[in-house]
């Protein structure tokens, strides 16, 4: 069959109808004609009925009332705002009472980008107010799908009244506070600083945050179309924070910040730290450091000036370490406070190493080791006692264990298990090398001497003196240790700077090699610690100067800084004198005070 031979007779018969006259529809034209089942028609136009029946009951589904929350939220999200609305944080105070840290008003100035209507002067202006680039400001302002921006928080008063005037649609300020420290970089350290949100971030407001922060309240506000407040109420008021009352005396914080400055510029160091405590509560009295910052100015922190030495940096102590040593051997019967020791000729060698002493001293009595401070001396006192035990009197004072200060970021420096101590390290160890401490760990650990045996607890907020010490000496081992330490500060000991008119002082001179990347190095830290009066004491200091140039022995360079904050503390605190008064040093003292 050829090709279109099976539809011909139907062309024939269009032909013929048409010779008849008959009318023939367009529809009949076999090139239109599509042979196509009746049921997909069908399926189709069930299909558009279906569709349409969708939309229907989704109208009704929104607008009829079975769900219009969506929609409600959709409107109420260009008419209704839920505001935020902050507590007044706590302040924080000395123990006197004077403000250390407080909030003071302030405003956030936030934007509704759509609704902003403002020209190239006005945005000009707006900017300098705040003190945003203007391109800042239109970046900001830029995203119109947004319904909220924060320009800028903790805007002064004065600065958000003098916007306002402007009368700019779509700015509006909210009340907001922001954190104000009175004592600036004085008290830095221990108080602390807050973010932008006013939470703290570091120090007291940081470890006390829930107690000083209270809880936010909320406020709704509803406009009308044209941008009026025609409803403002409370959602939740906000509940203020509690006031925190530190232990710290403001007075003797000040006292021991400028005797420290007056250190470093005078040494030169790179850094300084000090420490304050009453022996009889516990309570932390001054936490200096240097270098410090300004928490007002937050914009200007560095990481270097942030940092809290007296509690983060650890160090090797020295010759400060010598008393436990000392009074380990003490307790367990191995020497009396009159045994004596032969140093000569300076030096002590264990396997392949050597140790010495600064100077030769010959036969001195244990009371003499500790007042010159005699390497040998101690060495051997020490390698006379089981590692073990002299180990277990570290860990009893504190040393290897982070104080439980209630403060971030204290340490527990560095303590190796007794069992891998050679010889030699448990030599050195035992006058301060081959162990890392704390500022804090050393104060506190001599709170034994002066506290007849007793460890006493830290605290850096005021207390009613119920905490409870822990023994770790006798009382008569440490009451001979105390007697070597007032001897250490004496003419014939290594501190005669520590002395202090009017007042008995003991204590102990640290002079040790700073390690850097594994090794060390010459450079040096020089401390001090100690305590007064004798006959009674009632504070302990310890002071740490890191890298003095020039003279760098704890005796030269921290122990005048000792007897400056002590002599000034003590007076401050009206404890009676305990010595003669030396009317020469007398003078020089007061000369000395800031």
């Amino acid at each position: 069959m050829k090709k279109g031979t099976a539809w011909r007779p139907t062309l024939n018969r269009g032909r013929a109808r048409r010779e008849r006259g008959d009318s023939v529809g367009f529809h009949a034209n076999p090139l239109l004609t599509v042979a196509l089942p009746a049921w997909r028609s069908k399926l189709m136009l069930f299909v558009l009925f279906a569709a349409f029946a969708a939309l229907g009951g989704r109208v009704f589904y929104l607008m009829g009332g079975v769900s219009t929350g969506f929609l409600q939220r959709q409107g109420e999200a260009r008419y209704a705002r839920t505001l935020d609305i902050p507590a007044t944080r706590g302040r924080i105070t000395d123990r006197n009472g004077v403000v250390l840290a407080s909030s003071v008003p302030a405003r956030a100035l936030w934007a509704i980008p759509d609704d902003v209507d403002a020209t190239p002067e006005q945005l000009n202006a707006l900017a300098r107010a705040l003190q945003l680039n203007v391109s800042e400001l239109k970046r900001r302002l830029a995203d119109e799908d947004r319904t909220f921006v924060y320009l800028r928080r903790q805007v002064d008063a004065e600065v958000a009244d003098r916007i306002a005037t402007m009368q700019l649609p779509g700015i509006h300020s909210t009340r907001e506070f922001k954190r104000h420290y009175p004592e600036g970089a004085t008290n830095a350290h221990v108080i602390g600083f807050t973010n932008v949100e006013d939470r703290g971030q570091e120090g007291i407001e940081l470890a006390h945050e829930r107690l000083l922060a209270g809880r936010a309240g909320s406020r709704r506000v509803i406009k009308d179309r044209l941008g009026r407040v025609v409803e403002d109420a409370w959602l939740r008021e906000p509940l203020d924070g509690r006031d925190l009352a530190l232990s710290i005396d403001n007075r003797i914080q000040y006292i021991a910040h400028a005797a420290l400055k007056g250190a470093l510029d005078k040494s030169r160091a790179k850094a300084g730290a000090a420490i304050v405590f009453d022996v009889k509560t516990g309570e932390v009295l001054a936490l200096a450091n240097l270098p410090s910052f300004d928490p007002n100015l937050r914009g200007k922190l560095a990481g270097d000036a942030i940092r809290n030495r007296v509690l983060t940096d650890t160090f090797e102590p020295g010759s400060t370490m010598k008393p436990f040593a000392i009074a380990a051997a003490l307790e367990a019967g191995k020497i009396k406070p009159e045994t004596r020791i032969q140093t000569a000729p300076g030096r002590l060698t264990i396997g392949n190493r050597t140790i010495g002493d600064a100077h030769p001293h010959g036969i001195l009595t244990v009371e003499e080791v500790v007042a010159k401070s005699s390497n040998v001396g101690t060495a051997k006192i020490a390698l006379d006692l089981p590692a073990q035990k002299l180990w277990d009197a570290y860990a009893s004072v504190g040393f290897g264990q982070a104080p439980r200060l209630d403060f971030p970021g204290a340490v527990a420096g560095r303590l190796r298990p007794a069992k891998t101590w050679r010889p030699i390290e448990q030599a050195t160890i035992s006058y301060g090398h081959g162990v890392s401490v704390t500022l804090v760990q050393l104060a506190r650990a001599y709170s034994v001497f002066a506290s007849d045996g007793l460890l006493v607890p830290l605290t850096l907020l005021k207390s009613d003196g119920s905490a409870t010490p822990v023994r770790a000496v006798s009382p008569q081992t440490a009451q001979s240790v105390r007697k070597m330490l007032e001897m250490a500060v004496g003419p014939e000991g290594t501190a005669p700077l520590a002395r202090v008119p009017g007042y008995r002082v003991a204590g102990k001179t640290g002079t040790a090699y700073k390690i850097k990347n594994g090794q060390y190095v010459r450079e040096y830290v020089a401390s001090f610690v100690g305590f007064a009066p004798v006959s009674d004491p009632r504070i302990v200091v310890a002071v740490m100067i890191d890298e003095p140039a020039g003279a760098h022995y704890g005796g030269q360079v921290a122990a005048p800084v000792f007897a400056q904050i002590t002599v000034n503390a003590l007076r401050t605190l009206q404890v009676a004198p305990d010595a003669p008064v030396d009317t020469g040093r007398e003078m020089v003292a007061l000369r000395r005070t800031p």
